[in-house]
């Protein structure tokens, strides 16, 4: 007997917690559940997913410059060889595993700016070399969203198809991917995987309110207006916490991903007060700590709402997706979204008022939600790996 050889592929290491956040649930449950397994990653990060999670990583692109705008002939150049180049690399790693997992992530949407040959290409040619190679690649509750870019729904479409599994972190993932053409009547829908994750011991900081908070510019449709948006979810962000601090209340800003530094530096300087600071957190573990010693969170990314929502913390949303509206939905918080396209501090406010008042009931309902999320993800890790992982004997 051998043991099974799992990579793990995405985003990973490049700084967004909720990325890494997905990867760690899915470790979690390899070690516990199959010690034996040998797992290392193709990402974004490979030196951080390394050093903080003691696995071997590669490099997701050979161009290190993929992500950042060529203008130079050079520039073109490297990156058009790259794409050929990452053929080879991606069929070859493919190859030495026995299963690839995809671990959550919004791997087939385009909410946020996204160009069709940088992520979604890398996707598409980590499926089509499962296909070629016979090793499964398995999208494991992924997020998904229609997109109107012909490239990027070509690219996404395929690589859906040419999975061996998926499943989904909410029932409109699902329907998008149907509604782009892909079979989904053996799709599954379950909890993100982030809410496998420990939850950590409740604490009491009084009156603190956190704030997560963005370098939101819109979606990938919305590239025109892109800084109009982002002044106005600024401008509407910062009056709505400077309400706060002259209510006298103690106010902790957030992340979720190292672009937001900007947004959180924006604000310390447009409100100078010993009530407004700003955490370091490096992990979803270290979100849940702040936030499980919060009366109340407001904020607008995914995976910074699920820390809330998984801390029984009440929250109130600042949506930039449908993804967020849904999740609030089924954690019984569904009347506490704001838009943050069209976000109005004043209304906003008043939301927040509402929340803090029905806070008791709020925290029940989110007890009873979070027992029954953790049940259905840990079923679903079951099956899964029962299902991806027969029992491996290949001669020595």
């Amino acid at each position: 007997m051998t043991p099974v050889r799992v990579g793990v592929f995405g985003l990973l290491g490049s700084g967004n917690l909720g990325n890494d956040g997905s990867l760690e649930a899915v470790l979690g449950h390899l070690r516990a559940e199959h010690p034996e397994a040998v797992v290392d990653a193709l990402c974004g990060g490979p030196e951080a997913v390394t050093a903080r999670f003691g696995i071997p990583a590669t490099r997701l692109h050979w161009y290190r410059g993929e992500y950042r705008t060529a203008s130079r002939a050079g520039a073109v150049a490297g990156k058009g060889l790259g794409k050929l180049v990452d053929v080879f690399r991606t069929a070859a790693w493919v190859r030495r595993h026995d299963v690839v997992i995809v671990p959550g992530m919004g791997v087939l949407e385009a909410t946020l700016p996204l160009r069709p040959w940088g992520f979604p290409y890398a996707l598409f040619l980590l499926c089509a070399s499962g296909r070629l190679v016979g090793t499964p690649v398995a999208l494991v509750g992924v997020g998904a969203a229609t997109i109107r870019n012909r490239p990027t729904r070509a690219l996404v479409r395929w690589s859906a198809r040419l999975a061996a599994y998926r499943s989904y972190r909410d029932a409109q993932s699902r329907d998008a991917m149907r509604a782009m053409g892909v079979d989904t009547a053996r799709d599954e829908v379950h909890p993100d995987l982030a809410f496998a994750l420990p939850t950590p011991e409740p604490s009491a900081a009084p009156g603190l309110v956190c704030v997560g908070v963005m370098a939101f510019h819109g979606g990938n449709d919305d590239r025109a207006r892109a800084e109009e948006i982002h002044r106005r979810y600024l401008d509407g962000t910062t009056r709505f916490v400077r309400a706060l601090v002259e209510d006298g209340r103690q106010v902790r800003l957030l992340t979720g991903d190292e672009v937001d530094g900007p947004v959180v530096a924006s604000i310390l300087d447009a409100v100078d007060s010993p009530l407004l600071t700003a955490a370091e957190t490096s992990s979803l573990a270290d979100l849940m700590k702040e936030m499980a010693a919060a009366d109340s969170v407001v904020a607008i990314r995914y995976h910074n709402l699920i820390c809330a929502l998984k801390t029984g913390t009440p929250v109130l949303a600042v949506t930039y997706a449908a993804k967020s509206d849904a999740l609030m939905a089924g954690m019984g918080l569904g009347e506490y979204c704001h838009p943050a396209r069209e976000l109005d501090a004043d209304r906003l406010l008043d939301q927040f008022r509402s929340l803090e008042k029905r806070s008791p009931e709020l925290r029940q309902t989110l007890n009873d939600r979070n027992k029954a999320a953790a049940e259905q993800l840990t079923a679903h890790l079951t099956t899964l790996t029962t299902t991806l992982f027969p029992a491996h004997r290949k001669a020595t």
